[in-house]
């Protein structure tokens, strides 16, 4: 793992992020970041809040003025429903004395206490809830995306088909503590930018050396060029 994140690193940097306290925002977030790109997200973020003053305000809207404000994020009428019963579910269900509708008891509660109760809302997996705890609060966790869990399944350190709650278990026990936020993002701009999910570029790839899938690739590669093909790119 240490051999990875340094290879990567000299690839794609060392991300800068910092924690930044919005519990709730990240929860939003991650909902309109399902099942669409980074910026149809953003967008539709940013309508939300462009057109509500407060979590509250969105939390007692009629449905449909959050499901047309979040439309250019896809499925708005999934996700409005879905963002709105977790508004709802932390404002029944108050941890921080005097704030009907907050999550910052979370940067304070044992680590296995927050997860559980962000597991705990509607909807919630654990790749949302630990996107909430390490990207609001910098917490001990490691987010298992698609394509986090594509490189690491080829690259040996994550078993093949298994279910993500048992992913996410165990890449934060193979993560070093206090970088699980740089191994998350580099692994998922590797997954992005090079190890695609049809055809990854192991001709380019900074972990070719170390993958043990990458002969299986190259062998399906040759395959299924057009007979000649080889012979002819040898003698060009």
């Amino acid at each position: 793992m240490l051999r990875i994140r340094d290879r990567l690193r000299a690839v794609y940097g060392t991300p800068q992020m910092r924690p930044h306290g919005h519990p709730i925002a990240e929860l939003v977030l991650t909902v309109l970041s399902q099942s669409t790109n980074d910026r149809n997200r953003d967008v539709a973020f940013l309508r939300l809040r462009g057109r509500f003053p407060s979590w509250q305000a969105v939390r007692d809207a009629p449905v449909a003025q959050v499901e047309e404000a979040i439309r250019p994020g896809g499925i708005s009428k999934v996700k409005s429903a879905r963002i709105q019963a977790i508004l709802r579910a932390i404002t029944a269900n108050p941890r921080d004395p005097g704030h009907e509708l907050s999550l910052d008891w979370l940067a304070r509660a044992p680590l296995a206490e927050a997860r559980r109760y962000l597991l705990g809302l509607p909807g919630v997996g654990r790749k949302t809830a630990a996107c909430v705890l390490l990207f609001a609060y910098g917490r001990r966790e490691v987010p298992v995306d698609t394509h986090v869990s594509r490189v690491a399944t080829r690259l040996g350190l994550l078993p093949r088909g298994a279910p993500f709650q048992r992913l996410h278990d165990e890449m934060l026990a193979l993560s070093p503590p206090g970088q699980e936020l740089e191994l998350h993002v580099n692994l998922l701009r590797h997954g992005r930018r090079t190890c695609h999910a049809r055809w990854p570029a192991c001709d380019r790839c900074a972990l070719a050396r170390m993958c043990p899938s990458r002969a299986a690739f190259v062998r399906a590669a040759v395959a299924a060029q057009p007979r000649g093909s080889t012979a002819k790119a040898m003698t060009a």
